[in-house]
């Protein structure tokens, strides 16, 4: 690959960095939204440096193989297909995080009407609170549909970051007693603790569960991961 080549590459790796940080919100499919800023510096470096590259090139008259162009295509791709969010493909193959310790940190619900919150605060509350304050208490809680193995129950997910998508795990809720959704659809689904005897003996995953009473399709959020 000639230098003239590589120049090209640069350009167009810092554009595709642009068009996904600076001209849309395709990047919070692969990283939190805090790094959006670092995402456009960087972009606009490589593009700066790509450039500087190819006109001090251009004007030294080099010729390198034609083939070497066939390496820009991995670098169009990205302008082309852009890989879409963590879905229920990568939920289905993710081990949940172990249940957090005991705690007295939440706060009481409100006593009439569903409460809608996080995936992460219905599970914390489910495993941590001591003093059971999503007891007889109606709750939303949106995600997408991830199908189980077990018949009569699917889950209601959404991924959580650490970092980016590559440290991605999914926060899964157990969903009983409505019909399963298509798969990877987003839903927000309105329903009731299940509690769940734990035993410390027991092998394998628990995951909290919710009894449904409605379910209905909503649209992607903005930003897919917690």
């Amino acid at each position: 690959m000639n230098r003239m080549s590589q120049n090209l590459v640069l350009m167009l790796l810092g554009g595709a960095l642009l068009r996904i940080s600076a001209f849309s919100t395709t990047y919070v499919n692969y990283v939190k939204p805090g790094f959006r800023p670092f995402l456009i510096a960087a972009g606009l470096v490589i593009f700066a440096i790509g450039l500087l590259g190819l006109v001090r090139r251009s004007a030294e008259h080099h010729h390198g193989p034609r083939v070497a162009w066939l390496l820009c295509l991995p670098v169009f791709a990205v302008f082309l297909i852009a890989p879409p969010a963590l879905g229920s493909f990568a939920a289905a193959r993710s081990e949940a995080p172990p249940p957090p310790q005991v705690l007295d940190a939440y706060a009481p619900l409100q006593a009439a009407g569903a409460t809608e919150m996080k995936m992460s605060e219905f599970i914390g509350r489910v495993f941590s609170d001591s003093n059971q304050t999503l007891k007889d208490r109606t709750v939303k809680l949106t995600g997408f549909v991830t199908p189980s193995r077990k018949k009569g129950q699917w889950f209601v997910t959404r991924m959580q970051l650490a970092c980016c998508a590559a440290d991605a795990y999914a926060l899964k809720v157990i969903v009983r007693g409505v019909p399963q959704p298509a798969p990877d659809s987003w839903v927000m689904v309105t329903g009731t603790w299940v509690p769940t005897e734990v035993d410390d003996n027991a092998t394998g995953i628990v995951y909290a569960e919710l009894d449904a009473t409605a379910v209905e399709k909503v649209e992607a959020p903005s930003e897919p991961y917690e």
